[in-house]
Parts: C-alpha cells; sequence; structure tokens
C-alpha cells in the first residue's frame, strides 16, 4: 500500500485506531512496544474469555488456563499484525483485534475439553435427541422420526459416515477433534458428514418424513 493510500485510509479511522495502525506498521522500538501493549490487552481478553467459560470445562482443562491463554494470545498478535489492511474502521481497533483472542481461546478450549474424552457412539448417545418439554405426541413423532434415522445411519451409511455422522451431529465433537482421531482433515471428514447427511435426507424424504436436514 502506498503512502498516501495509507494517509487517506489513516485518516478516517478514530485517534486511538489510528495511532496503533501507525505504532504496529512502524520499526525498531516503536513497532516491539506497540506489539507488547497489544500482546497483554489480548492475554487479558483471553483469560476474561476463558473465566467466563470455566463452570462448562472440565478440572482438567482449567488447570492449562495459563499455557492456553498464553498460546491464544500469541497467535492472536501473529493473526492480527497479518491483516492490519483488513481493519475498516468499522469499530475500534482494540474491540477488532478482541474478536481474534476470543476467537483463538475459544478454539483452545474446545480442542482441550474434548482432548482426553472419549468419542461415545452407542446407544446413550441417541437418547439424548429427545426433547423432554415436548407433548405426548410430539414425543411420540420425534421417536419415530430418530427411529427412522437410527435404522438410516446403522443400514445405509458406510462405516466412516457412520462414525463421523454420530460424532458430529450426535455427540457434536468438535470437526477439528474428530480429524485428530481419525488421522484425516477437516475438509475430508466435511466431505464426509456432508455426503452422509445428503443420503440421509434422502431416505428420510423417501419414507415420509419432511425433514430439511439430518
Amino acid at each position: 500500500m502506498s503512502s498516501a493510500l495509507h494517509g487517506r485510509t489513516a485518516a478516517a479511522f478514530d485517534p486511538e485506531s489510528a495511532a496503533w495502525l501507525d505504532e504496529l506498521r512502524a520499526g525498531g522500538t516503536v513497532r516491539e512496544r506497540a506489539l507488547a501493549r497489544l500482546h497483554d490487552l489480548l492475554l487479558g481478553v483471553a483469560r476474561a474469555e476463558a473465566f467466563r467459560r470455566r463452570n462448562s470445562l472440565p478440572e482438567a482443562v482449567i488447570a492449562e488456563f495459563d499455557s492456553l491463554c498464553t498460546q491464544a494470545a500469541a497467535d492472536a498478535l501473529r493473526a492480527i499484525t497479518g491483516k492490519l489492511e483488513a481493519f475498516r474502521g468499522d469499530s475500534r481497533f482494540t474491540t477488532w483485534a478482541y474478536k481474534f483472542a476470543i476467537l483463538e481461546i475459544s478454539v483452545r478450549l474446545r480442542r482441550s475439553a474434548w482432548h482426553e474424552r472419549r468419542v461415545v457412539l452407542d446407544d446413550a448417545a441417541w437418547e439424548r435427541l429427545s426433547d423432554p418439554a415436548a407433548d405426548a405426541q410430539q414425543q411420540l413423532e420425534h421417536q419415530e422420526l430418530v427411529t427412522a434415522l437410527r435404522n438410516a445411519v446403522t443400514n445405509a451409511l458406510t462405516r466412516r459416515q457412520r462414525d463421523v455422522f454420530l460424532a458430529v451431529a450426535v455427540e457434536e465433537v468438535p470437526i477439528d477433534v474428530v480429524a485428530q482421531r481419525m488421522g484425516t482433515s477437516r475438509g475430508a471428514v466435511y466431505k464426509v458428514l456432508h455426503d452422509a447427511r445428503q443420503k440421509l435426507r434422502r431416505i428420510l424424504a423417501k419414507a415420509g418424513y419432511g425433514v430439511s436436514d439430518a
């Protein structure tokens, strides 16, 4: 980007945001100090987000908060400095930057929470699909749909499609965890899941169930 374009763009930002951009684009000590300040802010945001989620996390993950937050802040800082040109000034620079820290720590907390958890692919998983708030007729209709879905999963899907579908759609295991457990990529898991859902939709539609997705 030319200096003239930089000037016109920076002028449209609030003073604080413009100062952040100028310092992060500078060289030497100015940039290093700005990076250190931003890292401290990102670390604080990551810690606040981790603390906010603590009640839903296992003790083992909570014990790793410091390490996870430090990693999240470092990766968020790296992402931000690589995307400075993407900042458009729709919000303050710090507000924009904080989103990177929240995303990074969220991903790490999710991965860590599932790291030691066994992916359960058994009968108990299907029971979680029931809706306790539904009335008797709704529960009966829902149970019929679940039974039809379960039969389709058992009889129509390949073993790999079945494992992926149950893990992601029923057990709600994060895609990256499934990919890691299966020794494959996220893209490959998405493809298997897409094919499984397409097949299940066709089967359920043919059986008379008006479903938009499986």
